[in-house]
């Protein structure tokens, strides 16, 4: 991520415990990895710590490999948030994984502050369920509970009625497209344009991690609503790089923007390289690839020179650990 260019990311955290189900002997062993991760690689983290209890949405127990997902219930889930110590570099949050994942019951006993994520509508599968189960759409039940607001963001939002578009955009709640990820997984094209329009804030995330590269995902949003629609010119290149650095959405409100007081993150990208050569620098984001970053200072400390981390060779450490 850091060679990407990438200064701040939010890890939406279901991976709790053993492989069995049973918590390790520090429950927030798993979180403490994740933000030591984030610290050896310089850039900051919102630790989305996900509440994870049921399979479907009708209140199915967890079984096989989702037992490491979930703990008990909503109470034992936030007492092990709780127990997470405060680090600079580390913000803490919460995630709903989803409405299937998370009886309606539990959904009153989310914190009250700080960033909410959820996976939102990302099939058709999952709102279907829900009609079933409780006469509305997934976006419909979290506003009923009070989950949706300016601290929320849903993440791909991908299959939503335009009722849902006029919900989650009024109440100021945050939308995060996945395109690669949503592609990846032929799950479909969200209304990226709609809920802009409407008044969601749009971020962008990597979700699966089969391309960390976030030119890809931003000009993703504009070319998928051209395949939808056989259209251009649904988003400007200025609107695509403010998705990109929403560091609002994690929390960070003094991130992603060149002003006094914000953070000194900066991020420089070659304009002479095979794809950028001849570019005008405000398009640059519909031609320039992860490849194409050279520094990447976080919080004021370069941590990317010259195309490399600057402090450990990552191809070698991803070899060391993969084979």
């Amino acid at each position: 991520m850091a060679l990407a260019g990438i200064t701040c990311v939010g890890e939406f955290h279901y991976l709790h415990h053993g492989p069995d189900g049973v918590p390790y002997d520090d429950p927030n062993a798993m979180g403490h990895a994740l933000i030591e991760a984030a610290r050896d690689a310089g850039i900051r983290i919102t630790l989305l710590d996900t509440l994870y209890l049921t399979s479907t949405v009708d209140g199915e127990p967890l079984d096989g490999v989702q037992r490491r997902f979930g703990d008990r219930d909503v109470d034992a889930w936030r007492s092990r948030i709780a127990a997470m110590p405060a680090v600079p570099h580390a913000l803490p949050g919460a995630a709903v994984h989803s409405v299937r994942a998370v009886p309606v019951s539990s959904l009153n006993g989310l914190p009250e502050s700080g960033p909410l994520h959820v996976h939102l509508s990302e099939q058709r599968a999952e709102n279907e369920q829900c009609l079933a189960a409780h006469g509305c759409t997934p976006a419909e039940l979290l506003h009923r509970h009070g989950v949706l607001g300016p601290r929320t963001t849903a993440v791909h939002a991908t299959h939503l009625t335009d009722g849902d578009i006029k919900t989650l955009g009024g109440t100021g709640t945050g939308v995060c497209l996945c395109p690669t990820t949503e592609r990846d997984l032929a799950d479909g094209i969200g209304p990226a344009r709609a809920l802009a329009d409407a008044g969601s804030p749009l971020s962008l995330g990597s979700d699966g991690h089969a391309v960390i590269d976030l030119f890809e995902e931003a000009r993703a949003v504009e070319l998928n609503e051209r395949l939808a629609t056989q259209r251009r010119g649904w988003f400007t290149p200025g609107e695509l790089l403010t998705a990109a650095v929403n560091h609002r959405a994690l929390g960070w409100d003094d991130a992603g923007r060149l002003a006094i007081g914000h953070r000194a993150d900066l991020v420089a990208v070659r304009l002479d390289s095979v794809r950028t050569a001849g570019v005008d620098p405000a398009q640059a984001v519909f031609a320039a690839t992860a490849a194409d970053v050279t520094h990447v200072v976080a919080d004021g400390r370069t941590i990317v020179a010259d195309g490399r981390h600057t402090g450990f060779d990552v191809a070698a450490a991803l070899l060391e650990v993969l084979t």
